[in-house]
């Protein structure tokens, strides 16, 4: 298992400071993917990195809905919207990147979230918005445009943004390998219902030891 230059892009989900320790929504342990991500990275061509981008008073805020608190799940028109502490909000120190991450090696930074009313987990298309809809990003046809045959999927959280980036990935036709070992969960309980939700989708799980060899 190598790295194709050519028809390979590694995607970053979310390496943001508020969702590491310290951060208004630290994952447990996601300080630990960093020098991984730090000595992948440089190994592709084509490297897209995202950044949760909220407005504030966004939907899946806690804050933004009267007597409700972070990790409730609200119904809402859409469908069910996990809530959750005010976190990378637009312009905040929170929002940024961890420096840890080779920022030359980016190829496309993409922002989500970026609309009040909608929740934006994947990469590759919003959350259901209001009118039913699943809105898309862009990035897939901005993958084919280049090329690109094969997303290899690590960042943060496993069971949520990754998950959902890697399902989308998959939907959008690519071949998907998640890393393992560079991505960690919000919640470790649910592991093994993530990991069948991404079995059922075909996508392959590996470690980045198995692409630097």
């Amino acid at each position: 298992m190598r790295i194709d230059r050519g028809r390979d892009a590694l995607l970053v989900v979310d390496l943001q400071h508020d969702f590491l320790p310290g951060g208004a929504l630290a994952v447990g342990g996601g300080d630990e993917i960093v020098p991984g991500l730090a000595r992948l990275a440089p190994a592709f061509a084509t490297v897209v990195a995202t950044q949760d981008w909220h407005p504030p008073a966004h939907v899946s805020f806690a804050s933004a809905h009267a007597g409700r608190s972070p990790f409730e799940v609200l119904n809402l028109p859409q469908g069910p919207q996990e809530l959750w502490p005010d976190h990378c909000v637009q312009g905040t120190p929170g929002a940024a990147i961890h420096p840890g991450f080779p920022d030359k090696a980016a190829t496309l930074i993409l922002r989500k979230g970026t609309r009040p009313e909608v929740d934006s987990y994947s990469a590759f298309r919003e959350n259901t918005d209001p009118d039913g809809r699943r809105p898309t990003t862009g990035l897939g046809a901005w993958l084919r445009a280049r090329d690109i045959e094969r997303v290899v999927v690590t960042g943060l959280a496993r069971d949520f943004c990754v998950r959902a980036s890697a399902l989308d990935a998959r939907a959008e036709g690519f071949e998907v390998l998640l890393l393992e070992d560079l991505t960690r969960s919000v919640f470790p309980q649910r592991e093994r219902e993530v990991t069948a939700a991404l079995d059922h989708a075909g996508v392959l799980l590996s470690r980045s030891t198995d692409l630097l060899r």
